[in-house]
């Protein structure tokens, strides 16, 4: 008669536990090795080198500091005794000092503090590796400006200063946000744009500058960074418990602790005085389970029905999923314990938004990658979104498809982590309704080009994978957009996987977002549910990247409204200039937009069978303007019917 489940957790609780103490008898019984112990005692030391003062953890420097004391990455090298320099992707920078906290330092780039330093016209842009440095909020950048060509004559406006040695005129500004200015795109072009970071502090003293000598010096007061978040909270936590701290060979964090041990995270100073206590208390504890086990067996064997209370109940929504699990066999991403997720986002600190199904959380992991950790609320159905998002994304690997790292699952504790898209969601850059946004509007090749990567990404869904993957909620709060811009598809909470062959599915409900919901999805008379309905989607999508707002609804009035798609409609007929989001400056700007509607209106055709494919859409944002057609007038409208177009409306 087989056992049921509660024998094996029993088995499997007293296994741990005679695991536990062992492991405390063998710590007991056998010395520390003296590297540990000699670990603990380097690792307390603090260094210099000429002016400064208290180098330790996580610094370190052949010469006068072991790896073990400190991480790979912030090795220091005391230059003639005195000059502490570090490398950073590549670029030398000077320590000027630690910070009073002992989470950062100050620092300046070495090249620009040589003599005629800022006056070298192959200065380079440097960035910080993230992984391990994050700027701090004392710093904003110095724009400087090099080589430029002849005509530039935007920079004419600028502050400069000549150099001695070379004749060069330098330009140079302190506004923060120069780069979002619609000049410096052009002068990028034209010149070499260097962004140096400098303290705050040191232009609010000298807010302009006026020559060569004053941006010296403000470049030598450096700039401060900290370090990153995780190995801060591991180092703090570490020294609270009164140890060390350190790493090992394969550049994991390690605790040197008083008591000639190491430890992953904090020491036990106590553990050595009460290890025998525990072993009272553990073995008291196995007895028990012994005795309750063998209770279970007799009961088991003998018919007897036990209480419900022993028994670990699993709700139906938690057996399918771990049976699914089970059931899908190995998965290409990590399953991670709550305890990391609540590591990894230090207790849910920083919250990013609000996702499909739960809200989303900035983390960082071990290795110092940042990742945004969705935490599902109570699932409904049987975990559908959850079972969808690991079943469908985990099979992907594209550029335009965002990545999940791993996921969680502890009864109801339930998480997807996701690498980190620094951007945000593309919805904050194209809807312009709140006249107080901050948030700057894209280039118009910029939208081409997001626009381009969607249809690649839905594209490799629909035909790059062995199982087909409909998405069912394309809009743009699902796209998320990297440090460059480049677009990924996220959130599958609502997918479905079918076989490649299946054009058409059958599905039992509706589901999409009102506004890009395909019309076959909620009535079967338009036609049958296939991929061509995340087509409709994308259409009504890139639209809104058009237009800059909300599909449904265009206030043409202060009383009146519209649906979008017979607005745009109307105006492309009529040869109205597309300058729907920001405006359209050249003849290239009103191509891209004219292109882009006429994708959008084939896309969102009544008849499924008239919208493009996705490799159809690719094309046809590639191809020339004059090869496109206007489509039919899509006659579906919201069920409130819209009012007239008002003549005296324009576009722009």
């Amino acid at each position: 008669m087989l056992l049921p489940s509660i024998l094996k957790q029993l088995i499997t609780i007293l296994f741990i536990l005679s695991a536990i103490l062992s492991s405390i008898s063998h710590c007991r019984s056998s010395s520390s090795s003296e590297e540990e112990e000699g670990s603990y005692i380097d690792c307390g030391r603090t260094y210099e080198c000429g002016d400064l003062k208290n180098i330790s953890y996580p610094l370190w420097g052949a010469d006068f500091r072991p790896l073990s004391c400190g991480r790979e990455g912030f090795e220091v090298e005391c230059r003639n005794n005195k000059q502490p320099v570090i490398r950073i992707n590549g670029q030398e920078f000077r320590i000027l000092n630690i910070s009073k906290t002992g989470n950062g330092v100050k620092i300046a780039r070495n090249d620009l503090l040589e003599s005629d330093g800022l006056c070298n016209e192959n200065t380079v842009a440097i960035t910080l590796n993230y992984s391990l440095f994050d700027y701090a909020s004392t710093v904003r950048n110095l724009t400087l400006i090099y080589s430029c060509q002849q005509g530039s004559t935007l920079v004419g406006s600028l502050k400069n200063f000549t150099c001695d040695a070379n004749g060069q005129t330098v330009y140079y500004t302190t506004e923060e946000r120069y780069l979002s200015k619609p000049e410096a795109p052009i002068i990028q072009r034209n010149c070499n744009l260097v962004q140096v970071p400098v303290l705050r502090a040191s232009i609010d003293e000298n807010p302009d500058p006026i020559g060569r000598k004053e941006v010296e010096q403000v470049v030598r007061q450096g700039f401060e960074v900290d370090y990153s978040q995780q190995l801060t909270f591991m180092c703090n936590q570490c020294e609270r418990s009164g140890g060390r701290c350190g790493s090992n060979a394969t550049d994991g964090f390690l605790c040197y602790c008083r008591n000639n041990k190491s430890h992953d995270m904090v020491c036990h100073p106590a553990e050595d005085r009460t290890n025998w206590k525990i072993g009272v208390v553990l073995g008291a504890i196995c007895a028990a389970i012994g005795i309750l086990l063998t209770c279970v067996i007799i009961c088991v064997t003998r018919n007897v029905k036990l209480p419900r209370k022993f028994f670990s109940q699993m709700t139906k929504s938690d057996k399918d999923i771990e049976g699914f699990i089970r059931s899908y066999g190995h998965l290409h991403v990590k399953r991670y314990r709550f305890s990391d997720i609540k590591q990894m986002t230090i207790s849910f600190k920083e919250k990013l938004g609000r996702g499909g199904y739960g809200d989303v959380y900035k983390g960082k992991l071990l290795d110092g990658r940042l990742v945004a950790v969705k935490l599902l609320n109570e699932s409904k159905g049987n975990g559908e979104e959850f079972i969808n998002e690991v079943a469908s994304i985990s099979r992907t690997s594209h550029i335009n498809v965002v990545t999940l790292v791993g996921f969680c699952l502890e009864g109801n504790k339930r998480a997807l982590v996701y690498e980190f898209m620094s951007n945000g969601s593309l919805e904050k850059f194209i809807y312009n309704e709140n006249p107080l946004q901050t948030t700057p509007q894209l280039e118009w090749k910029k939208l081409l080009q997001i626009a381009k990567g969607i249809a690649e990404g839905l594209q490799y869904l629909h035909h790059g994978c062995n199982t087909r993957i409909l998405h069912f909620d394309i809009k743009p709060h699902n796209i998320l957009l990297n440090k460059d811009f480049c677009p990924k598809i996220s959130d599958f909470g609502l997918a479905k996987l079918c076989e490649r062959k299946e054009s058409i599915i059958s599905m039992a409900d509706a589901r999409g977002t009102i506004g890009y919901i395909a019309p076959e999805v909620f009535n079967r008379n338009f036609g049958g549910v296939s991929h061509k309905s995340d087509v409709y989607s994308y259409g009504m999508m890139i639209l809104e990247m058009v237009g800059g707002r909300k599909n449904i609804k265009v206030g043409v009035s202060n009383t009146s409204e519209i649906y979008f798609p017979h607005w745009i409609y109307k105006n492309l007929e009529q040869g109205t200039v597309l300058g729907l989001l920001h405006g359209v400056v050249t003849a290239e700007e009103d191509e891209i937009a004219r292109k882009m509607v006429l994708v959008g209106l084939w896309c969102i055709q009544t008849n499924p069978l008239d919208r493009p494919s996705m490799k159809k859409v690719i094309e046809m944002l590639e191809g020339s303007l004059e090869a496109l057609h206007i489509p039919p007038k899509p006659f579906l409208s919201p069920s409130k019917s819209p009012e007239e177009f008002s003549d005296a409306t324009s576009i722009l």
